[in-house]
């Protein structure tokens, strides 16, 4: 069930409704919450249910078997199973083939044809979300971070809360749970400002998102027949898209979150004004890249040591979450990348340099910030190429094309009117998230010195473009992971 078609419009309502009206006391609804989560889910394909059940008994019962250990040794030996069985399934699902293919390649460079079977596997929607989901569980409680509980039923609410179950923000049981076992009460101006987020991720998936990729799928996929300068806007656009989709689902997620009383973490942070790519990592996928910190790179020395050391962290992590990002080869290049343009940060200390907000209590940036800004975004166009190539290779010529001549001339679009409407789109989003860049969404507190009948106004006019420009649905990117 998609967050952008007709049957979720009908289904959070019914959802809603049941919620607060119907099943009143705190074990009904987050009984209510499982059914609807597992519904939702299922909706997709309801054989892959059991994926969700055998990961949600799997941490469920090792955290209490963790807690109830005396000695560090056996909490070791849970945990270690724990890790293994959701890396198993994860493993199995995601990675089988392509470990097949280069186990296969790696023998065949000694003159060995093994010719292992490939499977023919359906990649479960979400598999990489909740299964870290659960593993930060067991993890937290071996460090002696969270306790276990004893709720079943909130352990389950916990895992498949449906706004966030296929595509996050991955949450944290120590934030997530106790909300799920205290008792909620409907707050309005939380909800009004969860309505006020949705709208803006629905504006950005439907309106941005999905009418660049038109122009999007249309030049990678005939990227041989089109100039420079047309492969050029094209990376370009997909680099919009791209954030617009994910951002917009996490939009919508923690906004249909709050609707029924919860609060999820911010997953993004206005990441295209960043100063630089360190910047930019603090403020792209936050649940992702902070999960990886805290279970991953700390772990292996984070940022201790010697600047080869973080040097060698950092390349570590990057190559980790190209790989998260799908089984294949162009994944791994485009972490890579990303950890390449570390380098000079961390060899001059200044990978922490920028926490605050780009301009702060002023309307413009300063020169400085400006070109930090073009510089950082300007790589993730060159960057992005690379994860959305359907290979290396595809990727590679597609590099090429642009580092032509033919990127001097004008791009040779069909339809260039509607290329220029998605521009000026393009320019309004961007300013709507200039205004609203040091608040939790754009939509947070937009116009609020204006009287209420402008800011309504303003609304109607996002809920125009959405109807007046969606276009055919479209999966959201991030599902396929």
């Amino acid at each position: 069930m998609l967050f952008n078609s007709i049957d979720f419009a009908i289904f959070v309502p019914i959802v809603f409704i049941l919620y607060w009206f119907v099943f009143k006391s705190l074990k009904s609804q987050n009984v209510l919450l499982i059914i609807a989560s597992y519904v939702f889910y299922a909706w997709w394909d309801w054989r892959f249910l059991g994926l969700i059940i055998v990961s949600t008994l799997i941490d469920y019962s090792i955290g209490l078997a963790i807690e109830k250990q005396t000695n560090l040794k056996s909490k070791k030996a849970y945990l270690t199973l724990s890790i293994l069985l959701n890396l198993s399934i994860l493993g199995f699902f995601k990675y089988y083939n392509f470990f097949i293919e280069n186990f296969n390649a790696a023998f065949q460079l000694f003159g060995r044809d093994l010719d292992l079977n490939y499977l023919n596997i359906i990649l479960p929607v979400g598999i990489s979300f909740y299964t870290f989901q659960t593993m930060s569980y067991s993890i937290d409680i071996y460090r002696n971070k969270i306790k276990p509980t004893t709720n079943l039923v909130a352990f389950a609410s916990f895992i498949c809360f449906f706004p966030q179950l296929v595509a996050g923000p991955i949450e944290r049981a120590s934030s997530f749970l106790p909300q799920v076992e205290k008792r909620r009460v409907f707050n309005y101006i939380k909800a009004t400002d969860g309505l006020k987020q949705i709208l803006w991720g629905l504006f950005k998936k439907m309106v941005i998102a999905d009418n660049c990729a038109v122009f999007v799928n249309d030049i990678f996929e005939n990227h041989a027949n089109y100039s420079g300068s047309t492969l050029l806007f094209g990376a370009f656009l997909f680099t919009i898209q791209i954030y617009c989709d994910f951002s917009g689902y996490s939009d919508i997620a923690i906004g249909v979150s709050r609707l029924f009383g919860f609060n999820l973490k911010k997953n993004f942070a206005f990441p295209y004004f960043s100063r630089n790519i360190a910047e930019f990592w603090r403020r792209w996928h936050i649940s992702l890249t902070t999960w990886f910190k805290d279970y991953f790179y700390i772990p292996i020395g984070g940022s201790r040591g010697s600047k080869w050391m973080q040097l060698r962290n950092t390349f570590a992590i990057f190559l980790v979450i190209g790989l998260w990002h799908g089984a294949h080869w162009k994944f791994v290049v485009y972490g890579f990348i990303n950890a390449l343009h570390f380098v000079p940060y961390i060899i001059k200390g200044k990978n922490t340099k920028y926490t605050s907000v780009i301009a702060n209590n002023r309307w413009f940036p300063d020169s400085k910030e400006l070109f930090g800004m073009f510089h950082t975004f300007l790589f993730l166009v060159f960057a992005r190429i690379f994860f959305r190539a359907d290979s290396l290779t595809s990727a590679v010529t597609f590099l090429s094309g642009i580092f032509s001549f033919s990127v001097f001339s004008l791009p040779n679009l069909s339809n260039a009117s509607d290329a220029l409407i998605l521009l000026i789109l393009i320019a309004f989003f961007f300013i709507i998230e200039w205004i609203g860049r040091a608040k939790e969404h754009a939509l947070e507190h937009i116009f609020s010195s204006y009287k209420k009948q402008y800011r309504i106004a303003f609304y109607y006019v996002l809920v125009f473009l959405i109807f007046y420009f969606n276009g055919e649905e479209q999966q959201f990117i991030y599902f396929q992971f």
